[in-house]
């Protein structure tokens, strides 16, 4: 549809200065293709455009498109073999894997995540097997996935050139193995060594091949501190600086991670990077958990943003992030589902929920997150660390037209008390059957529990034939390296807390 309006009981448009949220009541959202041209009352509306098609209508509350502001893979990585670790081992943990075709990974979580509001994905594409030709041909295909299901996508290939199985070199680790695992964990590294440069690369050739589309972003993703050398650090300040493209890194996500910055650097991880130049208003902090007060007040100042991830954090026995203290310190922050949520989904009104409720510490006036708050993670804040900021997150003229409409009768069943605020019942009730209809860029890419672009359940039959045959001899020599590598990894991190764990 070119011009049409979309209608609501109530429209959530954003949230003001002091974070409570704008509702427009009775109200339409003028289109005209893919942006938002005007916001009024509906019948002011139908009136000076008559005849336009409608979408939603009595019943519906439009809100902004959620923003999943973290995320790696389809089907999850327990669906696929690998068991909830610590996230150390879960490293060894994930090769056990099954192995599924790029497209049909992509469009499953995709499917959740449509469903559940989310318009825009922030897809952070950890490691890629083989050459520079491999890796952007991976990347296309799980890009062009995107696209034709009508999915907004913000796509880095994470930089990473050391230390890719433990925190330490992949020589010394290979070296410590027993004989008969040193020739079988070489090779398995060694399928993921691309050079630094190929991997700039790889950044500069999607860049340029995606520069144009409207629903597709590249971003930088220097991955770690640990997975990256101090020239790799270098080389991620430079992109940032000539491309102006943001940046998302993982950071301090486990209390090893914050013992391995102290070892390498003698002080924090964040004040490391910020050494080269990173923290900037352009990088995102995915994680964050073990940041201390000072790293917070840091990247505060730095205008930098972080990005909580709640499900991933709890299952990787991670640790618990001072959400609080982030939002105290003014820092923005998002919210991200990581390569699950709690519910080994990728549920986004599920993954708000669970973020509003985990951060209630004991006490009448201990702070905890507001439901308002929670939503502006979801959505303002989400779009601020993509490369999509400022054109999407909420809804006003001349912003992106991705709306999600939700059934308020389906979210409200049997009864709810209407002094109840709007916010707060969206976020403490809305599951994902309430996901009425789902606009990107104006379209309609999901209505009443159907895809209008891709059909769901054959691409789930697809899935279902491909992973129901016997394991590869690949798969099973590498769920057998899997096995075999748990204990070695294990061992190399014996001591390394002792008593200084704590923040």
């Amino acid at each position: 549809m070119t011009r049409h309006i979309v209608a609501a009981d109530h429209i959530i448009i954003g949230f003001d200065e002091g974070g409570a949220a704008q509702i427009v009541a009775d109200g339409a959202i003028l289109i005209d293709g893919d942006q938002i041209v005007e916001i009024g009352p509906a019948r002011a509306l139908r009136k000076a455009h008559p005849g336009l098609p409608e979408t939603g209508g009595k019943g519906r509350v439009a809100i902004p498109g959620l923003i999943n502001a973290h995320h790696h893979v389809g089907l999850t990585p327990f669906q696929m073999g690998a068991r909830d670790q610590p996230l150390e081992l879960w490293f060894p943990e994930r090769l056990a894997m099954r192995h599924v075709a790029p497209r049909l990974d992509t469009l499953y979580a995709a499917f959740e995540m449509i469903a559940s509001g989310v318009t825009t994905v922030q897809h952070l594409h950890s490691r890629a097997p083989g050459n520079t030709d491999a890796v952007l041909a991976r990347a296309d295909t799980i890009i062009g996935a995107y696209k034709d299901l009508g999915m907004r996508a913000s796509y880095s290939f994470a930089l990473r050139d050391q230390n890719r199985m433990i925190y330490a070199a992949d020589e010394e680790f290979i070296a410590s193995l027993p004989a008969a695992l040193q020739k079988p964990t070489a090779d398995y590294l060694a399928g993921f060594g691309l050079s630094l440069s190929d991997q700039i690369a790889v950044f500069h050739a999607l860049r340029a091949r995606w520069q144009d589309d409207a629903l597709v972003g590249i971003q930088i993703a220097p991955s770690n501190l640990h997975w990256l050398s101090d020239a790799a650090l270098e080389s991620a300040a430079r992109m940032a600086e000539e491309t102006g493209a943001p940046m998302h890194m993982h950071l301090l996500e486990t209390p090893y991670q914050k013992e391995y910055a102290r070892r390498r650097t003698g002080g924090s991880a964040l004040e490391h990077i910020d050494s080269f130049g990173l923290v900037g208003p352009q990088l995102t902090i995915g994680h964050g958990v073990w940041m201390t007060p000072d790293d917070v007040a840091l990247l505060a100042e730095r205008g930098g943003c972080l990005c909580h991830n709640c499900s991933s954090n709890l299952r990787l026995k991670s640790g618990t992030a001072d959400l609080n203290g982030f939002l105290a310190s003014g820092v923005p922050v998002a919210l991200g589902i990581d390569e699950a949520g709690i519910n080994d989904d990728r549920d986004m009104l599920q993954e708000m929920r669970l973020a509003l409720t985990l951060h209630r510490p004991a006490g009448h006036d201990a702070p905890h997150p507001t439901a308002s708050q929670i939503l502006l993670m979801a959505t303002e804040h989400g779009a601020a660390t993509t490369p999509f900021a400022g054109r999407i997150g909420c809804l006003a003229p001349g912003r992106l037209a991705d709306i999600v409409l939700l059934d308020w009768q389906a979210v409200t069943k049997p009864w709810q008390d209407p002094a109840m605020p709007l916010v707060d019942v969206l976020i403490r009730r809305a599951k994902s059957g309430a996901v009425a209809t789902v606009l990107i860029g104006g379209n309609v890419v999901y209505n009443e529990g159907r895809f209008t672009n891709i059909d769901r359940e054959q691409v789930l039959e697809e899935i279902e034939r491909d992973l129901a045959r016997p394991c590869s001899e690949a798969e099973v020599s590498m769920q057998r390296l899997s096995r075999d590598l748990i204990e070695p990894v294990s061992r190399f991190y014996e001591g390394w807390l002792g008593q200084g764990a704590g923040r």
